[in-house]
């Protein structure tokens, strides 16, 4: 116990040191915390005397936190739409959700065919690269301020849309690579839907009970109820196979609709900023460094082309809708990061562990989410010059 105390303590320590150096120097704190992970975490290079010291072990409670980090990341995204707007824009989210989808997943399936891998490899990597990760993302958006802005409406249906489709990606993946048949695929698709309907349902009805369970003049009570309830909703989600930052995301959007929002954001946010600081902490943990020289070329390449990719699919689906194209480059910038979905493919795909599933695909996924999660949130803080410089350009094409 003393042991473990210690590694987390040393691990809170980290983040806050990072998050004080990201600051002063005015860049984001996302990739400061994957680094400090990194430094600290199993596979770093520190020794003494020659032998390997780890500072923080990638262990259950870590794992524990990160997964909070997720949720109530989402839970927070929720708390800025109600169900009604979801549903108000429901042919726009199908929209920009499908083309995210067949250019993204089609751009994976290319690179996995060109690099000779099997239809099930294939599979496992078109997945990990087609994702977006909603807790980076969303992070991004808390940090810049475009959770209020126009953008974050595409961004916001893309990520719903994402997230839904890997529950059934997932159980469809599970069923064809354990030897399973389709039917069971489907029954546990269809508790997932079942799941989340009632969610939806609860959130779309259920204003009053919320606004009833939570009136309490007691911030201790106030907090206990939010995190309680929260976390409650996303573990039994995850354990029917649903993907918990849905559930939360939904649970935040019941939430909106009550006179609580503005005391979740004060009293519970500080909560929500510590798990997802462990959460991109435990990133870097999970990175072994020395592993991604073996899988360098793919790495490369697929860095560049599905950054591409989401930076097409993410414009026009601001364009989709309505944006202007500042706004719309903006949805392309914020889309880029990849993370918590891409790990949790990865698990299943070692799992199987055969082939390139149980040694080249761990390392280039935890290598290609190092990289996009760094370089999608600085894409997003450098938003602004880029955008300028790539309307100027355009600009000047038309002059010409």
């Amino acid at each position: 116990m003393a042991d473990l105390l210690l590694e987390v303590g040393v691990a809170v320590a980290g983040v806050a040191a990072a998050g004080a150096l990201a600051s002063r120097v005015g860049v984001s704190v996302i990739p400061a915390y994957i680094l400090v992970g990194v430094l600290l975490g199993p596979n770093a290079p520190t020794s003494v005397l020659g032998v390997p010291v780890t500072l923080v072990s990638d262990s259950e409670v870590i794992a524990v936190l990160a997964e909070l980090g997720v949720v109530f990341l989402l839970f927070f995204l929720g708390l800025e739409f109600s169900v009604e707007q979801l549903l108000r824009d429901r042919r726009s989210i199908t929209s920009v959700g499908l083309l995210d989808f067949v250019v993204n997943f089609g751009v994976g399936l290319a690179i996995g065919f060109a690099f000779g891998w099997t239809l099930v490899e294939t599979l496992f990597l078109a997945g990990i690269v087609y994702i977006s990760s909603s807790a980076v993302v969303t992070k991004s958006l808390i940090e810049t301020g475009w959770i209020a802005n126009d953008e974050s409406g595409p961004i916001l249906g893309t990520l719903v849309f994402e997230d839904i489709l890997i529950a059934v990606y997932l159980a469809l993946l599970a069923a064809v690579t354990s030897g399973g048949s389709l039917r069971d695929a489907a029954v546990s698709v269809g508790v997932a839907f079942l799941f989340l309907g009632a969610l939806a349902a609860l959130a779309w009805y259920g204003s009053a009970w919320f606004e009833q369970l939570f009136r309490t003049g007691s911030d201790e009570s106030f907090i206990l109820r939010v995190v309680g309830l929260t976390t409650l909703v996303a573990g039994a989600a995850l354990a029917l196979g649903v993907s918990e930052a849905v559930a939360a995301f939904f649970l935040g959007t019941g939430l909106s609709q009550t006179t609580h929002v503005e005391r979740i954001e004060h009293i519970v946010s500080p909560a929500r900023d510590l798990f997802a600081a462990v959460f991109f902490f435990a990133i870097g943990l999970s990175t072994d460094v020395t592993l991604l020289a073996s899988v360098a070329g793919l790495l490369a390449v697929a860095v560049v082309a599905t950054t591409a990719s989401k930076l097409v699919s993410g414009t026009l689906s601001g364009r989709i809708y309505g944006l202007d194209a500042r706004r719309s480059a903006r949805v392309g910038l914020g889309l880029v990061p990849r993370g918590e979905f891409s790990l949790v493919l990865v698990a299943l795909a070692t799992d199987v562990g055969t082939g390139r599933l149980g040694s080249v695909l761990p390392a280039f996924a935890v290598g290609y989410v190092l990289v996009m999660s760094v370089v999608g949130s600085v894409l997003v803080q450098r938003a602004d010059g880029l955008t300028d410089a790539v309307l100027s350009l355009t600009n000047d094409a038309d002059a010409g």
